[in-house]
């Protein structure tokens, strides 16, 4: 909590005598930094995790430009999952309590579309809704943007993690130029800065810092002998650490295929990525690992290029890199957005020479940790994949849709979408797979019905 308080802001004295009455006086260090800016007109990009206050920030920056006695839709917020999208106009009503005649309209996939044509019938100020039934009343010719000041992106990250880039862009296409743009991100990949360059226009970018904000990488050397007990570590050391994410790097390709076979014999589900694959195989390895299908990828560096996975808990080099910017890179892959991380390297005697260029010495190669457990947890999630993909007219929201439909999961049992041109991967929670696959085989989306299985990875 900040020191700033709300009524030094120049806001609306019905909104400020609402925060009163709600107790709101003090404002958070995303408010203190980001309503300034937003009151002032700008683009702004908000780095903060969940709990951090942001839905106030934007709603009342939203709320405070609102005519009311202007019945069409001037403020959008775009929302990952029902969920938010229902807690966020929970959370705008409660703002604007003090704003007599304002009517505020959820629309979310999962829910039964003609009542929402009934409400839009109605019209409304504010729109909250997830991106795949927003952008099909918008198609449908039945929800007008064209006076939209307000377009609001919250958790962005989690909409581009979901498949929604494509279904997003569609919906700013029919948004006015000459609007006010806000995007909310607890983490900041290269798909984010992307999504933030096409959408907002010279944007202040605001980030508020987790308590843990040190970048912390606990660098191990571990001495091996022969390839035998190099092998042998690899698995020891994931038995020890139990990351939930790992990748072991190799300088050539058949290491990876020797070291993920291995793994896999010793009850490890590893995966192996190198340039030998098709694309087909190489897009499905990095789909799994990366939603979380497998704990562990073995990869050359050249086929690991791009590689963009949030909280990598382990790096293993199987041998130290002949180039000291390579182990730069590699180990840099771990310890990220504020989160701490291990990086260890195998090290024999005839590789001591290395240690000086990647800044150590023989004095810091220690013992290998002894493992309590001899396996490594399954992962969290199971991909499934339907054959069916863009061409078919498939896009996220329907894959979201129908896994929603009739109360089968909630959106916290699905993870990531990948759509592709003829196929599409949705990572759904381990406890519930198979009813997630017979409710995609059994049932239709976009009227059709498609060939559902899951990936097996082993």
């Amino acid at each position: 909590m900040s020191s700033a308080r709300f009524d030094q802001l120049p806001l609306d004295p019905s909104l400020l005598g609402n925060l009163n009455d709600l107790g709101y006086t003090q404002m958070t260090e995303i408010q203190a930094r980001a309503l300034p800016e937003l009151l002032a007109g700008r683009d702004v990009i908000g780095q903060a995790k969940t709990g951090s206050g942001k839905t106030a920030t934007f709603g009342l920056a939203l709320l405070n430009k609102l005519r009311v006695e202007r019945f069409r839709v001037q403020g959008l917020v775009l929302c990952p999952t029902r969920e938010l999208a229902d807690q966020v106009a929970r959370e705008l009503r409660k703002l604007a309590r003090a704003i007599h005649n304002i009517k505020i309209l959820t629309l979310c996939g999962g829910m039964p579309f003609g009542p929402q044509l009934a409400s839009l019938d109605h019209g409304a100020h504010i729109v909250v809704g997830t991106p795949g039934r927003i952008e099909e009343h918008v198609r449908k010719g039945k929800l007008d943007l064209s006076e939209v000041h307000t377009l609001v992106l919250d958790e962005a990250d989690r909409m581009l993690d979901m498949g929604f880039q494509e279904t997003v862009d569609a919906i700013v296409a029919g948004t006015p130029a000459a609007r006010q743009s806000l995007l909310f991100s607890a983490t900041y990949p290269d798909s984010i800065e992307a999504l933030a360059a096409r959408v907002l226009h010279n944007p202040v970018r605001i980030t508020v810092e987790s308590k843990h904000s040190a970048q912390t990488i606990n660098q191990h050397f571990y001495r091996v002998g022969n390839n035998e007990q190099r092998l042998a570590a690899v698995a020891q050391l994931l038995w020890h650490f139990q990351p939930g994410s790992a990748v072991i790097f190799c300088n050539t390709k058949r290491e990876t295929e020797e070291i993920a076979t291995h793994l896999n014999e010793h009850n490890v589900l590893a995966l192996a990525l190198h340039g030998d694959l098709e694309q087909k195989q190489r897009d499905q390895v990095l789909t799994c690992f990366a939603n979380g299908s497998s704990r562990v990828l073995v990869a050359t560096d050249v086929a690991a290029r791009g590689l963009d996975i949030e909280s990598l808990e382990l790096v293993i080099n199987y041998q130290l890199s002949r180039d000291p910017e390579v182990h730069v890179h590699r180990i840099g892959r771990t310890g990220r957005a504020g989160e701490s991380g291990h990086a260890v390297s195998l090290v024999s005697e005839r590789e001591d020479f290395k240690l000086t260029s990647v800044g150590a010495s023989a004095d810091a190669i220690e013992a290998l940790p002894q493992a309590r457990h001899q396996t490594l947890a399954d992962p969290d999630w199971v991909t499934l994949q339907l054959d069916g993909g863009k061409k078919q007219k498939l896009r996220p929201g329907d894959i979201v849709g129908a896994l929603t439909r009739n109360d089968c999961l909630v959106f916290e049992q699905i993870g990531k979408i990948a759509v592709a041109d003829n196929w599409a991967y949705v990572a759904v929670d381990r406890g519930v797979w198979k009813k997630a696959l017979q409710q995609l085989d059994k049932g239709k989306l976009k009227g059709r019905s498609f060939r559902v299985r899951r990936v097996n990875l082993g």
